[in-house]
């Protein structure tokens, strides 16, 4: 909408991480916790996102991009010093503007989309986002009247001991009217401890203005966890994870054990696919439907086709057909595109190589720079040998041809329909279609040559 604004606090240094990566940019099933956010916000249909950077501004927005604007908090002088360095995207609109926190990657478009609608239907100058704590220690508490009215917000430090007894929090996710934040905004002292302007003190300023000041409970408090160390990483991590699996079972997928099972937040899986123990799908992964996947198998931003079969194997950047069978231990690298029913057995490697249906590579074998056609027999031990010390060449194998166990194909080669490699050939040179090449050492057999060797041994 036109009239709706977010502002994203991620400027904070993030010390508590101990960590040369920005807080931000710590990963939360494989994505940045910023990009999480981010995402979410989109879907709100905001007119424009602006994200408040300081430590690593340059990292932020290569990892981000240019789909959000970015102001630059020079100083870190606290969350409304934060808000206020966006005053040149925004200051002179009117709507509604969202301020999130950079670290809090587990709030969903849902949750903020229902805060914005209490703030409309509040008719309200700011409404906080609250949630109900178990152990609320550390965070502020949210003080209301006997009317259920939100009087204050009171920090851990200055709350009374019973204040501390209350377990409605202040998260740190707030909605406002958009001019009646710039100008409380420019009120806001650092008359405290740390000498610095904190956001919260608008809701006392707007108060104070008999402006309407309200509240959101959500009923998750998981959603608003901020991540300032590697403890709630973990736990951030755990919440999503389990969110991400569910979404997948409930949508027709069999995870096996859940606990044990890591999706990236972008995988699409389809319906009847079992995923076992020990997986790891992440980046952009789109898996078909009725495959088996694992146990033990990584696959990076690839795409694998319907009824394909891949065991503790690892796929990456490649394309899968449908009813392939993969592994155990096989390695799918970069650029390698299998067609349907193709078999990569045990302990082979293929690297940017295309290979037509029904190809077979059951064991033992690298493919590299290679173009393999339908119907084709790899033998154990095959060897592409694409590279020559500075420069890689390409091995042409044409449909229906067979490769011999422990064949050396010096590229650039190429192999004719339906042709015969010898097994123990080594073939540095074009092989006819339909031909036998056979490329090895003429077999001499020394006749009672350990006979003599013993008797001259024994003189």
């Amino acid at each position: 909408m036109k009239n709706r604004y977010a502002v994203i606090l991620a400027a904070g240094q993030g010390t508590r991480m101990k960590s040369k990566l920005y807080k931000v940019l710590h990963p939360v099933c494989g994505k940045p916790m910023l990009m999480h956010i981010v995402n979410e916000v989109k879907q709100l249909n905001v007119a424009e996102i602006v994200t408040i950077v300081g430590h690593g501004a340059h990292k932020v927005k290569e990892v981000i991009g240019s789909s959000v604007s970015y102001a630059l908090q020079s100083e870190q002088l606290g969350t409304a010093h934060a808000v206020m360095q966006a005053r040149e995207q925004l200051e002179q609109k009117k709507g509604v503007t969202l301020v999130v926190c950079g670290d809090t990657p587990l709030i969903t478009k849902e949750t903020m989309e229902q805060l914005i609608e209490h703030h409309k239907q509040m008719n309200a100058k700011a409404t906080i986002l609250t949630a109900k704590a178990d152990n609320p220690t550390g965070y502020g508490r949210i003080i209301r009247d006997a009317s259920s009215n939100v009087q204050r917000i009171v920090e851990e430090k200055d709350a009374t001991a019973a204040e501390k007894q209350i377990q409605e929090i202040n998260t740190g996710t707030y909605c406002f009217d958009n001019e009646s934040l710039f100008s409380a905004l420019k009120k806001v002292n650092n008359n405290n401890a740390q000498g610095e302007y904190y956001l919260p003190d608008v809701i006392e300023i707007l108060q104070k203005q008999n402006d309407v000041v309200a509240a959101y409970q959500t009923e998750n408090f998981e959603e608003t966890i901020g991540v300032n160390d590697r403890v709630a990483l973990a736990q951030a991590e755990a919440v999503m994870r389990k969110r991400i699996n569910e979404k997948h079972m409930r949508n027709g997928v069999t995870i096996i054990d859940p606990a044990h099972t890591y999706i990236s937040p972008d995988v699409e899986i389809g319906q009847d696919t079992v995923i076992y123990p020990g997986c790891q799908l992440n980046g952009l992964v789109y898996i078909g439907s009725e495959c088996k996947i694992g146990p033990n198998t990584e696959l990076l931003d690839s795409k694998v086709g319907n009824r394909t079969v891949i065991k503790q194997s690892v796929v990456t950047e490649s394309v899968i057909g449908d009813e392939v069978t993969i592994g155990p231990f096989a390695h799918i690298r970069p650029q390698s595109v299998l067609g349907n029913q193709i078999k990569i057995g045990n302990f082979v490697e293929v690297k940017k190589s295309t290979l037509a249906d029904r190809a077979k590579a059951s064991h033992l074998s690298y493919i590299g720079d290679a173009e393999i056609g339908k119907d084709v027999n790899i033998g154990c031990g095959t060897i592409t040998v694409n590279y020559d010390g500075e420069n890689k060449f390409k091995t042409i194998i044409k449909d229906g041809a067979f490769i011999g166990c422990n064949s050396n194909l010096v590229a650039p080669v190429t192999v004719g329909e339906r042709a015969y490699v010898a097994a123990g050939s080594t073939i540095t040179d074009d092989v006819p279609e339909q031909a036998l090449s056979i490329a090895r050492s003429r077999q001499i057999n020394k006749e009672n040559y350990v006979k003599q060797n013993n008797n001259e041994g024994k003189s």
